[in-house]
């Protein structure tokens, strides 16, 4: 994956193991739960290591970014599920986008949200 300026990480420990895990996490984040590369518009897949790591790659006149979802193992049968963002947002109109997209929490809202679905489908 291509180095871009990290940006956050949240995580969630779901009481689930692994491939579980992964399996909802396919069914959240894919058009077809059997098919890693059907991710969602705005992304291509960079790689899917089942049940280990799920990383998207995308861009757009404003930003080029990446979300890698990790799946660690936790004791007594449990998973640790963490979404990693990183994004660069060059120029004035990128400035301004993220102000929007980051500064405003609404990335962390719906990077939550979707920890939470992942964790509901498991």
């Amino acid at each position: 994956m291509e180095r871009l300026p990290y940006i956050d990480e949240h995580a969630r420990s779901i009481d689930a193991n692994r491939e579980r895990v992964w399996k909802a996490l396919l069914k959240v984040m894919c058009k077809d739960s059997a098919d890693p590369s059907t991710v969602p518009g705005g992304f291509v897949l960079e790689s899917a290591e089942e049940p280990a790591r799920l990383a998207m790659r995308g861009q757009h006149w404003f930003s080029r970014y990446a979300l890698v979802f990790e799946l660690d193992d936790e004791g007594a049968g449990g998973t640790r599920l963490r979404a990693k963002s990183w994004g660069e947002f060059p120029g004035l109109r990128g400035k301004i986008y993220r102000a929007l997209v980051i500064g405003s929490g609404g990335h962390r809202i719906v990077v939550r949200r979707l920890l939470r679905k992942i964790e509901a489908a498991a």
